[in-house]
């Protein structure tokens, strides 16, 4: 995309802009009363069709020069071309050469005094525009200027930044929106956009942007990073949208729209943030819930902390490192000069309706910042045991938000936890309206005060939420995703909070919080207030050498044995989709008379096995961690082969651990980890099932 960007002095000050449409910003800059204080002095447009990452480039290096209102288009030139040295090399260094066309023939300069005071050169004709609106290179660029319908370029303006508040989208995903919620905007909002953009309602921003980085920073100085994700994995070709060969487009969002260095990524306002609660939810409005002894501590414990004002959540916790603090303190700073108010309006027509622009001195680029490395709002970790309930104890924090006309979102890594929890949250907040948000969804474009999400979802927002709870923040595909790590930080707004939900939190986390720098809550019991079944070791070969022998080990199969002895349900975990058909086979041939059968995430058939599985009609059921959460069995015993590889992490063998004795009709099911050497993982994964039992019994939780 090709954009124009000019330089404005006002108020004393010169700024550099952007604009999609040059007539509402001659308009809201030029079209005053002359008797009108603090008019603009002079105004330069510098190009009207700049790739629109130069002319970001343009704004963001920007420095006020002594005598710069005494400059001609010659000196304008000369900036422009200095400023971008090095992306005219890159551009070369690719086969193309200059593609500032017009040159400085394209410098147009008003001046409060004189008016159009450019000298200029068409074909073999010279004259002076002084006095005359004309374009250099587009003879009708600014033709229409006094034909612009202010009244309803104001509403649209409203309209638009409504439906963008809290929302960063691509020019495609914002036209689609338009499409479904205002048909009258979808192929005319350029100039609403303006409009908002000079207001500071809306920002510009280019897909992809060079890193911000410390001066000490060994980073390359061109290196791009997307604005979106915040990824730097990048491709460069040729573009037909803003002519260059060598534009950029980020290969890790590309499921969401391509996202390129010249792409416009409009973000609007944050709305304001909820009113600040004066005291937690009384004990009636958490007796609704329901919820065990162990689930009402957590829940009053994370209360508190929504309740809190901002920065109290941090008080308890013990100092931070002098550079995460200093690094913290300097993103605050950076993002607070971005978000700086507006300044008074200048006497402009189409300031009417009481906004104003941003303030003198901020970049043009608006609030565009080039990601949200630390987000400033607080965090909460529930660390709650598998079967624990997490849902039900966060219906009363959802309820605190909404309640006072917050927005809360909950965001799930997998689809299918999102179609699970739909109905439960409508049944909950029957009063509160609620999107439903997911690969393909239908209400990808509306808008709820209760929003439930996939991770992926989350890139579409920006400082849109008040609450945001991440369930099963180390699952796939959260868990070491720093795309969705980087969504996740930019929707929660600056005054918000974060919960986080994980019955096996990232060991950072895990540190945090015994470190005292993360406020947190352990609930260390299920609801049937019995311990958790404590994992048992068997020593054996590895799976592959059962495969390669066509046996199963005598000490596995009597152990099986007396599972199906005692009636459970058996889950066989592997580490590879490969071990399943032969493993199933095997097992058919040493228990013929049992139901055997195998899926992974590749088996067409898998949601109708684990179906047939609860219903047991299939009475062992070999499959891949696909299945180590989100599943409840009643009456299972749990079997993790090849316990020792590197594919079972800590989190990895709790989860699956977790899958046993979770009814209270059968709360002692048993975990049984096989494998030929005792590793950490394991360890570790018994020591903390071992610790949550042992808080149980001191805090009194178990029957």
């Amino acid at each position: 995309m090709k954009i124009a960007v000019y330089a404005v002095k006002y108020k004393g000050d010169w700024n550099l802009r952007l604009s999609v449409d040059i007539r509402v910003d001659m308009t809201w800059w030029l079209g005053r009363d002359k008797e009108q204080e603090n008019t603009v002095e002079r105004w330069v447009l510098l190009g009207d069709e700049l790739p629109l990452s130069w002319a970001v480039s343009l704004c963001e290096r920007f420095k006020e020069l002594a005598n710069m209102e005494r400059w001609g288009n010659q000196q304008w030139w000369e900036y422009t071309l200095a400023q971008l040295k090095n992306e005219l090399v890159l551009e070369s260094s690719n086969g193309e050469g200059m593609i500032l066309s017009g040159g400085v023939e394209n410098i147009c300069i008003w001046d409060c005094r004189q008016g159009w005071v450019s000298r200029t050169t068409h074909g073999n004709k010279e004259w002076e525009t002084i006095g005359v609106v004309r374009s250099i290179q587009n003879m009708n660029l600014f033709t229409g200027v006094d034909g612009l319908d202010l009244e309803s370029l104001t509403r649209q303006a409203n309209e638009l930044t409504q439906l963008l508040a809290g929302r960063q989208l691509l020019v495609p995903e914002a036209e689609a929106l338009l499409a479904e919620a205002v048909p009258d905007l979808e192929h005319t909002w350029r100039s609403a956009a303006q409009l908002a953009y000079l207001q500071g309602r809306l920002s510009f921003a280019a897909g992809l942007a060079p890193t911000p980085r410390a001066r000490w920073s060994a980073a390359r100085r061109h290196e791009l990073r997307c604005n979106r994700c915040g990824s730097g994995k990048v491709h460069r070709t040729s573009c037909a949208s803003c002519g260059r060969k060598a534009c950029a487009y980020c290969e890790t969002c590309l499921a969401l729209g391509r996202s390129r260095e010249c792409s416009l990524l409009l973000r609007g306002t944050a709305k304001p943030a909820m009113p600040l609660a004066a005291q937690v939810a009384p004990a009636a409005n958490l007796d609704r819930w329901g919820l065990s002894p162990a689930q009402r501590a957590a829940a009053e414990a994370a209360l508190r902390f929504l309740a809190a004002p901002p920065g109290e959540g941090r008080k308890s916790s013990r100092p931070e490192g002098q550079w995460q603090r200093a690094r913290q303190l300097f993103w605050r700073s950076m993002l607070g000069r971005q978000n700086a108010g507006a300044a008074a309006t200048h006497g402009s027509t189409l300031a009417g309706n009481g906004q104003s622009s941003p303030k003198s001195g901020e970049p043009a680029w608006g609030i565009a910042s080039r990601c949200l490395p630390d987000s400033a709002a607080e965090r909460f970790l529930l660390w709650a045991v598998t079967g624990a309930g997490k849902t039900e104890m966060m219906f009363p924090l959802l309820q605190h938000v909404l309640e006072r006309g917050g927005t809360a979102l909950v965001a799930t890594p997998r689809r299918d936890v999102v179609l699970e929890l739909a109905p439960r949250l409508a049944v909950a907040f029957p009063q509160v309206s609620m999107v439903t948000l997911y690969g393909g969804s239908a209400e990808r474009w509306q808008r709820g005060q209760l929003t439930l999400a996939t991770t992926h979802q989350l890139l579409r927002y920006r400082q849109a939420f008040d609450l945001v709870v991440i369930d099963e923040i180390d699952a796939f595909p959260f868990h070491n995703d720093p795309m969705l790590a980087f969504a996740a930080r930019a929707v929660c707004k600056r005054e918000g909070k974060f919960i986080y939900l994980s019955a096996t939190p990232p060991r950072p986390l895990q540190k945090e919080a015994s470190r005292g720098q993360l406020p947190h809550a352990k609930v260390p019991v299920r609801f049937h207030r019995h311990p958790l079944p404590v994992p048992i070791r068997l020593d054996t070969a590895p799976v592959h050498h059962w495969l390669q022998k066509s046996q199963l080990p005598v000490s596995f199969i009597q152990r099986l044995c007396v599972s199906i002895q005692r009636g459970a349900q058996i889950f066989l975990f592997v580490t590879r989709i490969s071990h399943i058909q032969g493993l199933v086979e095997l097992l058919i041939r040493q228990l013929p008379d049992i139901p055997i059968a195998g899926t992974s995430s590749q088996d067409e058939e898998r949601t109708a096995k684990v179906q047939l599985f609860r219903a047991t009609e299939i009475r062992v059921l070999v499959t891949t961690t696909i299945l180590e959460r989100g599943v409840t069995v009643p009456r299972s015993d749990v079997y993790v082969l090849d316990a020792d590889s590197s594919l079972f992490d800590e989190a990895s063998l709790v989860q699956m651990a977790g899958r046993a004795g979770r009814s209270k009709d059968d709360p002692f099911g048993s975990v049984v980890f096989i494998s030929p050497q005792w590793t950490s993982g394991q360890k570790r994964a018994i020591k903390q099932i071992k610790h949550m039992n042992a808080l149980a019994r001191k805090k009194g939780y178990l029957n």
